[in-house]
């Protein structure tokens, strides 16, 4: 099983390609992506996979790349998906949560699982089942191919000290974590990726979140707006997902299939661990150019946390595809908790311990240290 999901398989595919792919047909493909070409780790997934499905096998199967709004908009990729505009689509299902709220399960929901438990879920927990059972009339298929790990909480041209500063305040943010901040006053904008900077620029909007430190660092959001905030509780983690439409994908050869999933899966893996690497230093460089770090005090935090249950309830009475996977997901992430509160975080509390005073050197910010101190 693990074989099929991840890239494992591209490292034994690519060995016994030249065998295989002398009989099987030319395909070509194109994959949109809901993403600039210049958020490299995001559009590098689709390079990858690129690359990668072309190597195992002997170039058979060639997949084209395309940045938002070459084929068509960074949002609108669930629709070309679906109708056959393309084969196959990279983007954060949470987008498309005004469907139907279940597609936020294809990326992650506020307060919900980091990213290696949503893969146990996913993979493991019934998850992947589950998600594509509701995607079939969509005619998708759905394949985890990235992710960015936990998300920061965005820019703000003020600082947030309690739930009353959240009224009224035009927020970048996307998909389900709208609706619940819209239950505290906060006015959603859902803004694809290139258009968020002169939005916050013009004042067309008061704040604007996208991911963490490399990517916001690149998208310039610190020369418009100081106070950054963490944590980006709407996204503990964000699977970043490939959407691919089911009739191209029941007519690829097997072989096809399997070197499409596993440059998935090998993605799926860097993509994490590429954010993992990019970001301290990223974080490190926001500083030294004036973003001023901040914590969202807890009462946010809790009235957020709070909203967030509320709603799920609403969406599990009126939509049964969200109840299904919500009831699932939600089980399991307790599991997940009480899991990870004994081993990992355990060890990463006592590293942050020993660690402080090289912390509060680096990042070269007394608030960063506040942030760790907090109990």
């Amino acid at each position: 099983q693990l074989i099929q999901q991840g890239g494992i398989a591209g490292v034994l595919a690519a060995g016994v390609a030249p065998a295989f792919a002398q009989s099987l047909p030319d395909v070509k493909w194109r994959l949109s992506a809901s993403w600039p070409k210049s958020l490299d780790t995001l559009f590098g997934v689709c390079e990858n996979v690129a690359k990668r499905v072309g190597e195992i096998t002997s170039g058979k199967f060639q997949i084209s790349t395309h940045a938002a709004g070459e084929i068509v908009g960074g949002l609108q990729i669930l629709d070309a998906v679906q109708v056959s505009g393309v084969e196959a689509g990279h983007t954060a299902p949470y987008y498309f949560f005004g469907k139907n709220p279940a597609f936020a399960f294809g990326s992650c929901l506020p307060f919900g699982m980091n990213a290696r438990q949503q893969n146990a879920w996913w993979y493991y927990g019934g998850g992947e089942a589950l998600y594509n059972d509701f995607l079939k009339p969509y005619n998708i298929k759905c394949i985890p191919a990235g992710n960015t790990g936990a998300q920061m909480g965005g820019w703000y041209r003020k600082e947030i000290k309690s739930v009353a500063d959240l009224k009224n305040l035009k927020f970048r943010v996307g998909g389900v974590a709208g609706v619940i901040l819209a239950r505290l006053g906060v006015v959603p904008q859902q803004i694809a990726a290139g258009d968020i900077y002169p939005a916050l620029e013009k004042g067309t909007i008061d704040a604007a979140e996208w991911v963490g430190p490399y990517d916001d660092e690149k998208l310039g959001f610190v020369k418009v707006a100081k106070y950054y905030y963490t944590p980006g509780w709407w996204e503990p983690n964000s699977q970043n997902s490939m959407f691919v439409n089911l009739k191209a994908w029941d007519a690829l050869p097997k072989e096809y299939q399997a070197a499409f999933s596993a440059a998935c899966g090998e993605s799926n893996t860097m993509c994490m661990a590429k954010y993992d690497h990019v970001n301290p230093t990223a974080m490190k460089s926001l500083i030294s150019k004036g973003a001023l770090l901040r914590r969202f005090p807890e009462s946010v935090l809790d009235a957020c946390y709070k909203a967030s249950l509320e709603q799920y309830d609403e969406w599990s009475a009126k939509h049964p595809e969200f109840k299904t996977m919500y009831d699932s997901f939600n089980k399991y992430l307790k599991i997940e908790t009480d899991w990870f509160q004994v081993s990992e975080g355990t060890i990463d509390n006592y590293m942050v311990k020993k660690l402080k005073k090289y912390l509060n050197h680096y990042f070269c910010y007394y608030v960063f240290l506040a942030i760790f101190s907090e109990k």
